[in-house]
């Protein structure tokens, strides 16, 4: 299958605008055909530029690295907007602007048509809620790929996909926002400000959300948070089947979760000592996860699962304990609401280094959050003035600015004493200081291991 996609290139001139993760894969499959490409850029040092050299790439990149757009086909990287003049100018000129992300659900849908498609979106879970449904899948003797933002890049591997497979990916509101084509499962765990220094507002952020079921048919199934009232409004809006979860009502038609476990009306499908995981939003997590693998995930591969899976890299992560003191990378953790779900794991009072890029969201409920969960605050970042603010009116008086994570590491220990917990769970973005919150995680870890 794969050689018949890269055909369909074969005379077209096809651009790429960034070349990180996504579009990578698909630069080296198309150059491996004969595929004239160029790479455009606004950054003058770009990702991948010795590997694009070596395949003959033309590289556009600075200030004009839109000027004079002459691609009949151009892959956006997801960060990259779909509405910029310049490419709204050449969409008018015949140019097809499309994403990996895009291709690769076409494609299932035209040639993989017994192949099931599930993806997760929200403003917080969707990792986790992605890699538990591909774990519970496995374990239930599915043949699972799981993809989008974590996991393997789908289009390039498509022919590793046999008919019947199941797709498990994960998607940002960046790639919602220039999707045209909808998996057969969309789950959505839930929508709270987030990613305003790219979205226009809160409503484009919330419409974007809405792409990952707008275009279903009356076969598809939406999985919803019950307990949120937007996810719970976007039943309306749906073509095919609703499945609702909850942690606090009791539903009739769904998964809800008790202290006891997670349910299916009166069933017991998963017993709350038998997860692994700690935490009231992982039970979210959970119950997200079993709704969407609802006649596909056998119990004995949810048990399996619940009892052995420790959760992702970066969310709520043991690193270490030294004299006493645990340490915990949360660095996925790039919002308020992140960082509550994370707090609320522990039970006392914890040493939290938090700070990271501006999105323009609200950072007010951290104020509150911080009072009363934790025992001291280490600031970094661009946000750091901003939540330094919000503690000082509410008299919260212990809290540290710090330059760098490295300061953060050292600082924290100076604080922590024997039966401490020192997190970082950032609520925010690591655009500032980092390249993503990968890189942010991995510096917190090799400072914690070098103590």
């Amino acid at each position: 299958m794969l050689e018949q996609y890269t055909s369909s290139f074969i005379g077209k001139k096809v651009g790429f605008i960034g070349c990180g993760i996504s579009n990578m894969p698909i630069v080296e499959m198309l150059s491996a055909v004969g595929i004239p490409l160029t790479v455009r850029d606004k950054k003058d040092a770009i990702a991948n530029s010795e590997r694009l050299t070596e395949l003959g790439v033309r590289i556009i990149n600075g200030s004009g690295y839109l000027d004079n757009i002459y691609e009949d086909v151009i892959f956006l990287s997801p960060a990259v907007r779909d509405d910029l003049p310049e490419l709204l100018r050449a969409k008018e000129n015949g140019t097809v602007l499309t994403t990996e992300t895009e291709e690769f659900f076409k494609l299932c849908k035209e040639k993989l048509d017994r192949t099931v498609t599930i993806a997760v979106t929200g403003s917080d879970g969707k990792t986790t809620t992605t890699t538990l449904i591909a774990e519970i899948l496995k374990a239930s003797g599915k043949r699972v790929h799981i993809g989008g933002n974590i996991g393997k890049n789908l289009l390039s591997t498509l022919d590793d996909i046999q008919n019947g497979d199941i797709i498990v990916a994960e998607l940002s509101s960046f790639q919602l926002m220039k999707m045209s084509v909808s998996p057969d499962i969309a789950v959505v765990t839930n929508v709270t400000p987030n990613h305003l220094d790219w979205h226009r507002d809160m409503e484009e952020y919330k419409e974007a959300k809405t792409n990952i079921f707008a275009f279903q048919n009356k076969n598809g199934r939406l999985v919803l948070c019950y307990d949120d009232l937007t996810t719970r409004s976007f039943a309306e809006r749906a073509k095919g089947s609703v499945t609702f979860f909850s942690g606090e009502k009791r539903l009739n038609d769904g998964i809800y979760f008790t202290e006891k476990g997670i349910f299916k009306e009166d069933e017991l499908i998963l017993a709350d000592e038998d997860i692994f995981l700690v935490g009231r939003h992982n039970r979210y997590n959970y119950a997200a996860a079993i709704a969407a693998t609802e006649g596909m995930a056998t119990k004995e591969g949810i048990l399996s699962v619940a009892k052995r899976f420790g959760g992702v890299e970066h969310r709520l992560e043991f690193v270490r304990e030294l004299d006493g003191v645990k340490y915990y990378n949360s660095s996925m953790d790039s919002s308020p609401t992140r960082t509550a779900a994370c707090l609320s794991s522990f039970k006392n009072k914890v040493i939290i280094i938090c700070g990271g890029s501006d999105k323009n969201i609200p950072l007010e409920p951290l104020g509150p959050l911080f009072a009363d969960k934790a025992k001291a605050v280490i600031l970094m970042g661009a946000t750091a003035e901003k939540i330094e603010l919000i503690l000082k009116e509410i008299g919260y008086t212990e809290y540290h600015r710090v330059k760098s994570l490295n300061e953060a590491v050292i600082k924290a220990r100076s604080l922590a004493h024997d039966g401490d917990c020192v997190v970082l769970s950032p609520a925010a973005a690591s655009f500032d200081m980092f390249v993503n919150f990968a890189e942010r995680g991995n510096i917190f870890k090799d400072n914690v291991n070098l103590l």
